[in-house]
């Protein structure tokens, strides 16, 4: 009961947020909140979309496979932020953009617009439907399901809730409710690692010690080519991913494109890029923490790493109040990243799909109409009820980045038209092809490939627009 109250109490908080910023709304206000966002307000909020809530029980469960290795990833990431904030933001600034996609029309053409924001829609659409489905099914098994609530009850209600929070106010409200999830998922991170450090009788000195000389605090690895955590690998890996996830997503960069001017724009940029790797580094400790904890009382390491925070969290094994606090961090977490993913797609669908930036009606049905699809697609993901499916879909998504990073590539860094027509089989037909160069080297030298994926598929959509320049 007190984890229903507690929930009911965090919806009331954004609802005040909600209420306080669509007043008066219009489409500009959904949109770009009228362009009058703090850049410090939205560099926070950022944060918190950025963290997503699987990230909120994952990262600290690479520790027990990959050690603190995702922080060499992290250090990739300030340098992609760089690149955002200085080569994009300026771009997206001088064209005074509301999506980021109708660069792509004034650059090549309206077909390489339309399939931009095609294949936005689609990752997009996908790739936050499948994180919101994992993070309700840990709520629901390590929460909910003690409390007699049906799985269906708990999806529509919190999606009802997303779409009730944002249908007004839509940017301008996340500027806000994003800032205060943040808040909350870093108090209830803290607190979380505060009674793990107390359940193994340590103070704050001894952890970071206890921390620093455990054997899963490495983080560097130079020389295995062919590990998948080699710090080259990871380090490029985390500077295109930022580009393209971060600087080519209408998600991440529409409270961005809400600041007052450039400059403002390119702070916040830069502020939270550097705010990832003390975040992750909190993540990882807490996993090392937790390892050490299942050691002393003698309990095995769950063999799905992601079940590591949850296994004490939400178990009641460290206290009532670290599982209040569990709830509070994972709904943070997850909303602040679901509620800003619904408000792209609309955007993206009336402005560049439909062209009907001003048609207030079309806006308000197509949130409503995203909202529900969220609600189909989680429950045809628990439907599935396969791992591996989910697996795929994550696989499926970051091929579909690939051509947006190709399309860009080529708008900024040649002169060169291209032949519009070719450009939505040049991007359908780069996916397939990298696909079959990373199945056949695999089967043929044994190498994996990463995250260098994305780099391949950016690099075989460049050739195809490249072979059919004018």
């Amino acid at each position: 009961m007190v984890i229903i109250v507690t929930i009911l109490a965090y919806f009331c908080i954004l609802l005040v947020f909600s209420r306080f910023t669509s007043r008066r709304a219009t489409n500009s206000t959904f949109y770009r909140a009228d362009r009058r966002s703090p850049w410090y307000m939205v560099a926070f909020g950022m944060i918190g979309a950025s963290i997503s809530g699987i990230t909120f029980v994952s990262v600290p469960g690479m520790a027990v496979k990959t050690d603190m290795t995702y922080l060499q990833m992290c250090f990739g990431f300030i340098f992609g932020y760089l690149i955002v904030a200085f080569v994009l933001l300026p771009v997206y600034f001088r064209l005074n953009l509301t999506t980021i996609y109708t660069y792509l029309q004034t650059r090549l053409g309206r077909r390489a617009y339309k399939t931009g924001s095609s294949f936005f829609l689609l990752s997009k659409l996908i790739g936050a439907a499948v994180r919101f489905y994992v993070v309700c099914i840990i709520l629901q098994r390590f929460v909910l399901d003690q409390l007699g609530i049906p799985f269906l009850v708990t999806v529509v209600f919190m999606v009802g809730l997303i779409w009730l929070y944002t249908r007004k106010g839509g940017i301008k409200t996340l500027v806000w409710t994003d800032s205060f999830q943040t808040l909350c998922m870093f108090l209830a991170l803290i607190l979380i690692i505060f009674h793990v450090m107390t359940a193994l009788h340590l103070n704050l000195n001894q952890a970071v010690t206890a921390i620093a000389n455990d054997s899963h605090s490495r983080v560097f690895i130079w020389q295995d080519w062919a590990s998948k955590q080699n710090f080259w690998k990871m380090f490029l890996s985390g500077i295109f991913i930022v580009i393209v996830m971060t600087g080519l997503d209408q998600d991440m960069m529409q409270k961005n494109l809400t600041c007052k001017s450039l400059r403002e724009a390119q702070k916040d940029m830069c502020s939270y890029g550097l705010a990832f790797v003390p975040a992750n580094l909190l993540f990882l400790s807490l996993g090392i923490l937790l390892m050490m904890l299942s050691h002393r009382e003698g309990i095995a390491i769950p063999c799905a790493t992601d079940d590591l925070l949850p296994m004490f969290a939400a178990t009641g094994s460290l206290g009532s109040l670290v599982i209040v606090l569990f709830t509070i961090g994972i709904v943070a977490a997850s909303f602040s990243s679901a509620d800003s993913a619904m408000t792209a797609l609309t955007t993206t669908w009336c402005v560049d799909i439909m062209e009907k930036k001003d048609d207030e009606k079309l806006r308000k049905r197509t949130h409503l109409g995203f909202a529900l699809l969220f609600v189909v697609f989680i429950l045809a993901f628990k439907a599935l009820n396969s791992t591996s499916v989910i697996d795929a879909i994550y696989i499926i998504c970051s091929y579909t980045y690939g051509p947006l990073l190709g399309l860009f590539t080529f708008g900024l860094f040649t002169r060169w038209q291209v032949k519009d027509r070719y450009v939505p089989y040049i991007a359908m037909i780069s996916p397939v092809i990298c696909f079959a160069i990373e199945t056949i080297t695999r089967q043929t030298t044994g190498y994996e490939f990463g995250y260098e994926l994305l780099m391949v598929n950016g690099l075989l959509t460049f050739v195809g627009l490249y072979l059919c320049r004018k």
